[in-house]
């Protein structure tokens, strides 16, 4: 009797180092696959900035955006987006650049099926306004988490191999998007720093507006928030695409004050 108990006590110490080894060992995932190595170098940047699952999981973001031109003429608002939806809202105090006739505040928003502007409070419904604000709402959204959506479905990669520029190395690729009825879609050019992974520079052109052949120079710097890479000083102007940058002034944008999950809800961007 004694020596089937501690046969039972042995054997059932056994199966419970076995459970344990299976259970601390680790789940292998599965390697990813790339389309391409520009593919491939694309999330390595994504995996190094910050994925788009970690802005899902953030929930929603509060920030000031600054854009000022050449002239002078500045816009300051206020953004608040809704990553699940990709829903978007902006309050412009200052608005020199965006719907400058109107005087005093404006505010647009993008509450998942469509877009709305206010004006001192009052609903407009003026197309031409409207169309303002049917570009502003998802490219003031897709430039915050342009890097994160560069691994969207209908994204195309091409590498187009390696290049100095400023005595840095860079590995460049070219991002292409599906056309919907062969519209002209936009253009990225990306170089990504060798030693970073980040995107220092990538050129870029602007379809909806015709700016197809010319395109533009973006520069970068980062800024670290909540775990994530953001590149929160930018500067463009014209550019080839050789990345040779024209004698022009450059165009500032500035993204300050971050701040992730607010506890925005679904009525915050009702009109």
């Amino acid at each position: 009797m004694k020596l089937r108990l501690v046969s039972t006590i042995i054997l059932s110490m056994f199966l419970l180092s076995c459970k344990d080894k299976k259970q601390s060992t680790p789940v292998q995932e599965p390697s990813p696959t790339f389309k391409n190595k520009g593919h491939e170098l694309v999330s390595n940047m994504i995996e190094k900035a910050g994925s788009y699952r970690m802005l899902l999981n953030k929930k929603d973001v509060v920030y000031t955006y600054t854009y000022q031109t050449p002239d002078g003429k500045k816009d300051v608002s206020t953004e608040k987006y809704m990553f699940n939806g990709e829903l978007s809202y902006g309050i412009y105090n200052n608005h020199e650049r965006t719907l400058p006739e109107l005087e005093g505040v404006i505010e647009q928003g993008y509450d998942g099926k469509g877009f709305w502007l206010k004006h001192n409070g009052v609903v407009l419904s003026d197309p031409t306004q409207l169309k303002r604000v049917a570009f502003n709402r998802p490219t003031n959204f897709y430039w915050f988490a342009m890097f994160q959506k560069l691994l969207d479905p209908g994204v195309n990669y091409e590498y187009l191999g390696e290049e100095e520029v400023n005595n840095t190395a860079y590995n460049v690729v070219k991002v292409t998007f599906q056309s919907i009825d062969d519209k002209p879609t936009d253009i990225y050019q990306l170089y990504l720093n060798k030693n970073t992974q980040l995107v220092d520079q990538f050129l870029f052109t602007v379809a909806d507006f015709g700016v197809i052949e010319t395109p533009f120079l973006m520069e970068l710097q980062y800024e670290e928030v909540d775990g994530l890479l953001m590149p929160t000083k930018r500067q463009y102007k014209k550019s080839t695409w050789h990345a040779d940058v024209s004698e022009e002034p450059w165009i500032y944008v500035t993204w300050s004050d971050i701040k992730f999950n607010n506890g925005l809800t679904k009525a915050d961007f009702l009109q």
